[in-house]
This record gives C-alpha cells, structure tokens and sequence, in this order.
C-alpha cells in the first residue's frame, strides 16, 4: 500500500482567493480534478457524497473528483481555492486507496500553505466564479501543464509538498470503503490492469483467465470486491477519462472514443450520456459555453 502512495502524482490547475456572494449557486458540478477550499469569512453549502456539507470559517473542505456536487451562497462568504489532478500510478486515483473526511478544521500553520501557493501562481486564479468553467478554455490547461513540465526543481518540490501536506488532512487511515486493495487476494492487480487498458478490448471472460477463474465466478469475486460489476467498472473508468481528455485536449470525439478503447463513436456517445447525463459534445460545450 505505501508503495502505491509513494506514486502519488499531483498536478496544480488553480488556486486563489475569491469573494463570492449569492451568484454561487450551481448544480450538478462534476469535474475530474479535485478542489480544496480554506473559508476565511462567511457561510456556504456543498452537497456531494450524499452529504451536505456547511462551509464554516476556520474550516478546509475537500471535493473529490468525479463526484456530483451542489454550490449554494445565500449571502456572503470568502475563500481560498486550490484545483490539482491527482493520479497513482497508471490511471488510478488516490479516492480507490483510502477513505476520505471532507471536513477539517484548519490545522495551525495551514493557513500560510494556500497564501504561499497563491503568491507562488497569481495567475492561476478563477475569472468565472462557475465551477463548471474551472478549466476555462482547453488551451489554458495546455499552458499550466506546460509550465508544470518545464518547473524549477525547487518550485516543483515546494508545490508538491505543499499539495501533499493539505490533501493528508482529509485522509482516514483505513482502505477506501469501495476497494480491498491491502488484501485482494487473487485479485492484487485487476484494477492496474484495467486501467493499463483501457484503450483496448476488455472482456471479463479474458479478465476472468488472468486469474484462471470461470466469468460468474471472477463476476462475482470483483463485485464483492469493489462493489461493482466489472463490465460497470470498466465503463465506468473510460467514461471518467473521457471527461478528463473532454476538458484537457483539443482531440475529436472519434478520437478520444478510440483512446478509451471505444471504437465505436455511436455507442461511445450513448454509453456516456448514460453515465453523465449529457452527451460528450454538451458536455465539452457545457464547460466553455459560460466564458
């Protein structure tokens, strides 16, 4: 288990302070990156992860990635902000490892960690209060992740270190509630794998060889497992790296359905309007369409 959370890689997007008021109102917000806020002044609410969460002053507050959430304002409140992708190994998040608070009063000293990145990347903050246009355009992302590439050693480090001390907050130490990745058994890699794989054809009767099982009976091992059918799973994944080459490149959608191992462009729509609600072309159009 360390040793996956020794691969931890976590990439800046955004961070700033903001005064927002009653226009921060949003529904339905879902994003592949994750968001911490530091409230400094006034109230709030976020819904997500079946919660509803009160943003208090004096508090931190995570939102995992690829999680729906709810935004309300009924009269004030101000806020440091910090937006960062986060990926262990080959696709896998750290959301698959550990369970997560999204809670926590604001340790002694944390408070200089959201000032420091501020001042480290003033223009990495938000025009658009909508947190639906968190990545503006796909030419900016381009940008940050180039200058995250071409980074000084020493900025490099101190960013990372600085991210990894505020996302330990919110960790629990026991196994995602989802995941038996300390104890799998004969299902150790399944999840690396899949994810390794994605851009190919995956079946659960070829899954269900690697580990010389018959299909119902590796069915239902994974579905004990992580609670959820394989083939889901698997949708499931591609979908949410869709989301993420939506907003991070310029690819067509025919491409992009091929770098997800959907060759099909028909039924790489459907299946991801089934999970999203939205179609990929109103949901790449939704993130811009407030710029």
């Amino acid at each position: 288990m360390l040793e996956l959370i020794q691969s931890l890689k976590i990439s800046l997007l955004h961070t700033g302070y903001a005064k927002l008021g009653k226009e921060w109102n949003f529904d339905n917000v879902i994003s592949p990156f994750t968001r911490l806020f530091y409230v400094t002044k006034g109230s709030a609410t976020v819904y997500h992860n079946n919660k509803t969460y009160t943003l208090k002053q004096g508090y931190m507050y995570l939102i995992p990635s690829y999680v729906y959430n709810t935004y309300r304002c009924e009269d004030y409140h101000e806020q440091f902000y910090i937006s960062f992708f986060e990926e262990i190994r080959t696709g896998l998040s750290i959301y698959n490892l550990r369970s997560f608070i999204y809670e926590v009063p604001i340790n002694e000293g944390d408070h200089l960690f959201f000032k420091r990145l501020t001042n480290m990347y003033p223009k990495r903050n938000i025009v658009n209060s909508d947190p639906k246009a968190y990545l503006h355009k796909p030419q900016e992302l381009l940008r940050f992740n180039k200058d995250n590439a071409q980074m000084k050693t020493q900025r490099y480090l101190e960013t990372q270190g600085i991210l990894t001390i505020l996302l330990s907050r919110f960790i629990k130490n026991e196994p995602a509630n989802n995941s038996n990745i300390s104890s799998y058994g004969r299902l150790d890699d399944v999840l690396f794998y899949i994810a390794e794989h994605l851009d190919q054809v995956l079946e659960v009767q070829d899954l269900a060889k690697r580990y010389h099982m018959s299909a119902d009976h590796f069915s239902r091992l994974f579905l004990q497992q992580f609670a959820m059918r394989p083939l889901k799973y698997i949708q499931t994944k591609r979908i949410e790296r869709a989301q993420l080459l939506l907003w991070t490149t310029n690819d067509t959608l025919e491409e992009i359905s091929h770098k997800i191992g959907m060759e099909n462009l028909s039924y790489f729509s459907r299946t991801f309007k089934k999970i999203t609600g939205v179609t990929p072309g109103k949901y790449r159009k939704n993130q811009t369409s407030t710029l």
